[in-house]
């Protein structure tokens, strides 16, 4: 018997997302107030970074977030939970290391069967996906393929839920954040196919490119509050290096599946949604992938490639032999060698190409729809995608734009190091689906604080001045502390809905 192509099931069912929702803690920091805190540069900040981000509150964790995101996604999509059979969870900030999405299905269960409702069905899939800030994406692969092979008829869920926070007075402290993004997806969907049969694909091991080795957490004390500090270890410049490369292959490989003109793809987009770790970098990334495209393209682009190159006084054969090369990235994983570009000449092409009025066309109109609200959120890790295409699909609807059967070019990545480049192709009942997301009402609960109050939050202190009564989310109730010989908990969150 002939084996049958998961692809074109996958094709035929036509399999995507039909909801989202999301959950962002209410506690926020501006940059500029940071920038006076610390004397940082706010104009610099503003420019490369962002305007303000979110922190985790005293009774948030990672699974608190995802519950309170998937509650909202059935109840903002009138889902039917017993048709729920699978909900994966994307994260890189969880802190079980035997349990994952089951914790969320257990508080979500709980709060629905409070409400009057029936649970997630006893025979969902729970997997937890963790790879970096890419674990969402590879969440959102692996329910598309449950439903083209053994879920067909039912529904799933991917909730992306992370906390990005680093040392106070390192480099990575302005890129914060906190957050989570509920999907729902089935066949037919509303809001958007995933074809993944024209997807590309990337993965390399990179060393220390940004780590989360669990020696971190030896000796932390827990005396005053539930949190433990999850700071990784992360090499700035080198992440920048392994972003771009990485991005680069993925989009070679989906090249090569589609048959497609790289340059004349790129052009041919309107709205293109980056993993966002701060502002600069999607920019950066899909800069360099341009004009890596226009290197890889006919005797007119590489003619447009030779105007930016003439402009950085860098000969075009130099640029081209540079990125027909296949540096080794991994050797660069050393003290001396995290200073270096894999792609010097184009990185100083790049900057050149930065000044020319192609550069908005090209670059920053296809990043900025749903810019401005996710300029507001900082680094949500595997959330920062799917809150970035949540805020997306509402400013076009409030702008009354037709995306109707429009590619939107999704890439995902995750430091250690990997990529995933995704085409959506946006369904005809868009606008309902899109009415139903509220992600600016989301973001509309926001308590702004103080000097004191972030660096007390932000070390895991108590912050008694807070005057903040968290509605219709879960918390951490307490945190079991047995360990006697016929009972222990010891570390176990307990969590309650506050409605």
């Amino acid at each position: 018997m002939k084996a049958s192509n998961p692809d074109k099931k996958n094709q035929a069912l036509n399999i995507g997302i039909s909801g989202l929702a999301a959950y962002l803690p209410p506690y926020r920091v501006w940059l500029e107030d940071w920038c006076e805190w610390t004397g940082s540069p706010w104009r610099k900040i503003r420019a490369v970074i962002g305007r303000s981000f979110r922190l985790r509150g005293p009774d948030n964790s990672v699974y608190t977030m995802a519950a309170t995101a998937t509650l909202r996604l059935i109840e903002q999509y009138d889902i039917d939970p017993q048709n729920i059979r699978f909900l994966g969870l994307g994260t890189e900030s969880s802190s079980d290391n035997s349990a994952g999405a089951v914790i969320v299905k257990g508080m979500v269960d709980e709060a629905l069967i409070a409400m009057g409702k029936p649970p997630i069905s006893r025979s969902c899939e729970v997997p937890e996906f963790k790879h970096a800030c890419l674990g969402g994406v590879y969440a959102m692969k692996g329910a598309v393929r449950y439903l083209a092979l053994d879920g067909e008829g039912s529904q799933a869920i991917v909730v992306c839920a992370d906390i990005a926070e680093y040392a106070r007075g390192s480099t990575g402290e302005p890129t914060q954040g906190a957050g989570a993004v509920a999907m729902l997806l089935e066949e037919n969907p509303t809001l958007a196919t995933v074809d993944l049969s024209r997807s590309g694909s990337a993965s390399d091991y990179r060393v220390m490119d940004f780590r989360k080795p669990m020696m971190r957490f030896c000796g932390q004390d827990r005396s005053e509050t539930h949190q433990i500090q999850d700071f990784p270890v992360f090499n700035g410049k080198y992440s920048t290096t392994c972003y771009i490369d990485e991005t680069l292959y993925a989009l070679r490989d989906m090249y090569r599946k589609r048959r497609i003109e790289p340059a004349t793809h790129l052009r041919s987009l309107d709205s293109i949604f980056m993993h966002r770790p701060y502002r600069r970098m999607p920019e950066t990334g899909l800069a360099i992938s341009y004009l890596f495209a226009l290197g890889l393209g006919n005797d007119d682009d590489h003619s447009e490639l030779g105007t930016y190159c003439d402009l950085a006084n860098i000969a075009l054969d130099d640029v081209l032999k540079e990125m027909n090369g296949e540096p080794d990235i991994a050797s660069y994983a050393t003290r001396e060698g995290l200073q270096n570009d894999a792609y010097p000449l184009t990185m100083a092409v790049q900057h050149a190409f930065r000044g020319t009025p192609g550069y908005q066309r090209l670059v920053l109109d296809k990043l900025s729809l749903g810019a401005p609200a996710i300029r507001d959120l900082g680094n949500l890790y595997t959330a920062a995608m799917p809150a970035w295409l949540a805020a997306g699909l509402e400013q076009a609807l409030e702008e009354d734009r037709d995306l109707t059967g429009n590619e939107l070019l999704t890439f995902g990545y995750g430091s250690g190091d990997a990529a995933e480049v995704i085409p959506f192709y946006v369904a005809p009942g868009w606008r309902e689906a899109t009415r139903r997301i509220r992600f600016a009402e989301a973001m509309a609960p926001a308590y702004d604080l103080t000097e004191s109050q972030y660096a007390a939050m932000h070390d895991g202190r108590r912050v008694d001045d807070l005057d903040y009564e968290p509605q219709k989310e879960f918390v951490i109730d307490h945190v079991g502390d047995s360990e006697d010989r016929h009972f222990q908990d010891i570390g176990i969150e307990y969590y309650r809905y506050a409605g």
